[in-house]
This record gives C-alpha cells, sequence and structure tokens, in this order.
C-alpha cells in the first residue's frame, strides 16, 4: 500500500479568492434569491457567449427545467445518448416523456448523425420533441449533424453540456463556446465539485431565446412572477414549478470560479497533453478516447479504452489494483438503457456501440491541481495493474 496521499479521479479546487468570496456573501443581506444570482447568471452568460443564462440548485434540474421550458409533456418522445448519467434520460421521465436511446460511437462515446437516424427509425412514427446530445468528456458532439436529423423530425436540440465547460468546436465557421446556443435551444451545466468549476451544487441553463429563459426563471421558483405595477406584495402563478433556485452563497462561489476558468482550462488542457504522452507506449492495448476534428475540448474526464481481455485481467482487478496503489479510477458510464427502470420500460437494449464503450472505458484522475508527476503516477499504476511493466 502506498503511502502518498490518495489520488482521486477528480476533485474541486478552491481557492483563498474563493473562501473569500463566500465570506463576502455570508456579511451581505442576501443569502438566497439575491443580486448575487443575477451578476453569476450574467458572467455565466458573458464566457460562453450566450444571451441569457438561468441559474438552478443542480444540473439535474437544468435539465428538467429545459424539458418543462420547451414545453415536453406526456408522450413526447426525447432522443437521448445511452452512455451518458442516469439525470439524462430520467428528465425525460419527470414531464412524461418517452425516451428514444441511441447508440454512440464506440471510440468517441458520443451520439452521432447516424446513431440518432438508426434510434429514429426503429423507433417508428411519433412525435419527436428534443434531441439531448451529451458532450461527454467535454468533447463535442456533431451539432450541425444532429441538427439536420433533429429538425427534419421537427425537433430542437438541447445540449446536455456539464462536461464541456470551457469547451469550443468549429465546424467551419470559427470557435463556437459550448452554451452559447448558436446550434440549439439551450445548453445545461452543473457546478458538482468534480466539474470544471464547482458551486457545491448548481447548475445553469443558457439559452438566446428570451421567452424560454424568461419561462425557466418562473418555474424555478414556484412559478411565481410579480406582475408590472400590481402591490408590492403581489405574485400571481400561472402554471406550478418548482424551488430550484441556486442561493446567493453559492452563486458567489460560482462567480469566483468562474474567473478561474481560463486557468483551470489551461491545466485540464496541459494534463491532458502530457497524458497523451505518456500513454502512448501503451497503445494498443490502452488508447486514449477518440476526439472528433472539430472538437477543442477542455475534458473534464481523463477516459482510456482499454482492451482487457488482451492482458488477461478484469477492469475490477485493475481498478482494485489501481486503489490499493493510492490512484483512484471511476467508469463513465453505464448505458442508462440497461438499468431496471428502463429495460423494464422498453426491454432490452440492442446498442451495440454503448456495449462496447462501456466494457472498455475507465477514468483516470484528472483535475488542475494535479502535479505533472501525478500524470506518471496514474499511468505508471495503470500499467502495473494491467501487467504492462
Amino acid at each position: 500500500m502506498t503511502s502518498r496521499a490518495f489520488l482521486p479521479y477528480g476533485r474541486q479546487d478552491i481557492d483563498e479568492s474563493d473562501i473569500a468570496a463566500v465570506a463576502e456573501a455570508l456579511r451581505s443581506d442576501f443569502l438566497t434569491t439575491g443580486p448575487g444570482v443575477q451578476a453569476f447568471e450574467e458572467a455565466f452568460a458573458a464566457a460562453v457567449e450566450a444571451p441569457f443564462a438561468v441559474a438552478c440548485s443542480n444540473g439535474t434540474a437544468a435539465l428538467h427545467l429545459a424539458m418543462l421550458g420547451l414545453g415536453v409533456g406526456p408522450g413526447d418522445r426525447v432522443a437521448v445518448p445511452a452512455t451518458t448519467f442516469l439525470a439524462t434520460a430520467n428528465c425525460v421521465r419527470f414531464v412524461d416523456g418517452e425516451v428514444i436511446f441511441t447508440d454512440v460511437d464506440p471510440a468517441t462515446g458520443l451520439m452521432t448523425p447516424k446513431t440518432l437516424a438508426e434510434a429514429l427509425d426503429r423507433a417508428g412514427p411519433g412525435r419527436l420533441k428534443a434531441v439531448i446530445p451529451v458532450h461527454l468528456r467535454g468533447d463535442v458532439a456533431d451539432l450541425p449533424g444532429l441538427g439536420a436529423v433533429a429538425s427534419a423530425s421537427g425537433a430542437v436540440l438541447v445540449e446536455d453540456a456539464p462536461h464541456a465547460l470551457g469547451s469550443t468546436a468549429d465546424f467551419g465557421q470559427g470557435p463556437e463556446p459550448v452554451g452559447s446556443g448558436l446550434r440549439s435551444s439551450a445548453a445545461t451545466f452543473s457546478f458538482h465539485p468534480v466539474k470544471t468549476i464547482a458551486t457545491g451544487e448548481g447548475g445553469m441553463i443558457t439559452t438566446r431565446d428570451p421567452d424560454l429563459a424568461a419561462r425557466m426563471r418562473r418555474l424555478r421558483s414556484h412559478g411565481m412572477e410579480r406582475p408590472a405595477g400590481g402591490d408590492p406584495w403581489l405574485y400571481e402563478m400561472r402554471e406550478p414549478g418548482f424551488n430550484y433556485r441556486l442561493p446567493d452563497i453559492l452563486c458567489a462561489l460560482g462567480q469566483s470560479q468562474l474567473k478561474r476558468l481560463p486557468q483551470f482550462a489551461a491545466r485540464r488542457r496541459d494534463l491532458a497533453h502530457r497524458y497523451a504522452e505518456r500513454l502512448a507506449p501503451l497503445a494498443p492495448v490502452v488508447r486514449l478516447a477518440d476526439s472528433p476534428d472539430w472538437s477543442r475540448p477542455v475534458l473534464h474526464l481523463l477516459t482510456v479504452r482499454i482492451d482487457f481481455p488482451a492482458t488477461g485481467r478484469s477492469r475490477r482487478a485493475v481498478v482494485e489494483a489501481m486503489g490499493a496503489d493510492g490512484v483512484g479510477t471511476q467508469v463513465h458510464y453505464i448505458p442508462v438503457s440497461a438499468q431496471p427502470y428502463y429495460v423494464a420500460r422498453y426491454g432490452p437494449p440492442d446498442l451495440p456501440g454503448a456495449a462496447s464503450w462501456y466494457r472498455s472505458a475507465l477514468s483516470l484522475p484528472l483535475f488542475p491541481a494535479m502535479a505533472d508527476a501525478d500524470v506518471d503516477r496514474a499511468v505508471d499504476a495503470l500499467a502495473r495493474a494491467l501487467g504492462l511493466r
């Protein structure tokens, strides 16, 4: 057993400026629903070059609000990649919609126009309301291609982008920040501690549609709004909403973290480059997940694809050996379509790309506070666990 500190697969990076920002919020007149919320929203919108941003309590709430805001309801169908976290599909069920699971490219884990079209063909006739591509690991999905398939079916795109804050894409017209809304109706983000910026828990939705932004703001606070010119205490509710507000305290932390986004992004890119160099000798048994040509990611996850059968070692044995060596790992993700709830509802999935991705995927440590030597340590631990050294 190593005597060094355990190296987790992800961790927040909080410094004195973040602590000072939270302390200042604690000394203010507002702990929640104060000016800090709007300040964070405006700063975030500027960072991703979107006109509007709506803060909420977490990334799942962001997805739910997007579904509500777009009017997804009973019987509406929404296409979701099988390789994602549970929340991407669950947000459709929250509004009594039906999930169409798409396969993914086994080399990237991303939904593609081809896998989306195949899923729609399998699903047969029915109203498709939205498509939710996931920017897995931080790599950007093919938004123009997916948008064309979605539009032909009368659907809109909603980007599930918790992994991709700071990432950009170049589809031939120059860099486009993820979240800008140039190719989708909305994009959702999470500020969970292992994400690119952290607020503890927290989420954001960006959009270019002022009416959608206004509706989501109402829905995050019980559906309440104050009519212009009414009595100071007057509020009205035209439809029920939820308590999905993000407190000023957490917005203060988020705004401070957002100022450090360029630093975080640069460090993540440097670490990813070092991983690429150190992992190269382990090919073909170990390979980095592929990155599409148009994607300029700030990686949230450093995922490798491993030919476990070639090593004669199971993934569990490798994970346990690396843990004993002081290095944490994780698997992103078990296909949501294979979860008992969804199997009971839709039947066993036949999505070979997602199954292939799941069999080979392992996420290694990646967070800004890592030293270069931590990358070397993680790769060495992986090589030992696989019997390659």
